[in-house]
């Protein structure tokens, strides 16, 4: 039977509140396995294990109660590795590893900033700031409308400078926040941001961090701020640097969601 892995943390192994279970149907009962130092949180991983919400709910109990009193290396829900075994080997060799990243995490949480644009400010944006484009914008509407050319040639330069804003306001972003964070990390790209950026922050700093992004959305009201935390620090499991990853090295799987 695979063992699943639910975080990593130094000895002696964080008190538990009862019987603590983790995943599976019926939940599996959360053990430790101690190695150099370090305690790897696993249990037993169900046959058929999926990321359904009691699963994902299952998965951040352990490590809510695991991280009350002290820092724990937080593992993506689905981490898998072969057996006890495995892992014990695993804690052994990337004990120093292990060692750093939860002196980095002490007292710290991660915020997530991701940030897009709202189109019709974001327009009014680049109109201000060019106005060749807005002198072409008013002599078409001045001309009714202008030919279908004209408004083609006009639709596509305003697109360019729009496309040409997103890198401009996702650099804003980070110049903004990066100066409140002890690490930053950029998440997976995708087609609907401008920027994914994740923060570890001091747990008392959450306050002045909302205050930036408050006073950032004011200032800059083309952009759509969306925040998610306090979250356990699963984006500084690894320096951005370190290869390979921990989740590669305890043989896991990808984060579901």
């Amino acid at each position: 039977m695979s063992t699943y892995v639910y975080g990593i943390a130094r000895t002696p192994a964080p008190p538990f509140h009862g019987d603590l279970t983790g995943v599976g149907d019926p939940p599996r009962p959360v053990r430790v396995i101690e190695r150099d130092g370090l305690v790897a949180l696993v249990s037993d991983a169900p046959d058929d294990l999926k990321p359904k919400r009691r699963e994902l709910l299952a998965h951040q109990q352990v490590l809510a109660q695991a991280s009350a009193e002290r820092p724990v290396l937080p593992m993506r829900f689905g981490s898998l590795s072969q057996d006890d075994e495995t892992v014990g080997d695993v804690l052994v060799e990337r004990a120093e590893h292990f060692r750093e990243r939860l002196g980095a995490l002490e007292g710290r949480v991660e915020y997530n900033v991701k940030a897009s644009h709202d189109e019709e400010a974001v327009l009014h944006v680049v109109m201000a700031e060019q106005p060749e484009l807005r002198a072409e914008s008013e002599a078409n509407r001045a001309a009714g409308g202008g030919t279908y050319e004209q408004k083609l040639q006009l639709g596509e330069k305003v697109a360019r400078a729009v496309q040409a804003r997103e890198s401009t306001d996702a650099a804003l972003v980070r110049r903004a926040l990066e100066p409140l964070a002890a690490e930053v990390s950029e998440g997976p790209e995708s087609g609907g941001w401008l920027t994914n950026l994740s923060f570890l922050i001091e747990r008392e700093g959450a306050d002045e961090l909302l205050a930036a992004l408050e006073e950032l959305q004011t200032s800059a009201p083309q952009l759509d701020l969306t925040v998610n935390g306090p979250l356990p620090p699963y984006s500084f499991v690894e320096k951005t640097d370190a290869s390979p990853g921990v989740a590669g090295a305890a043989g896991t799987a990808p984060a579901a969601g």
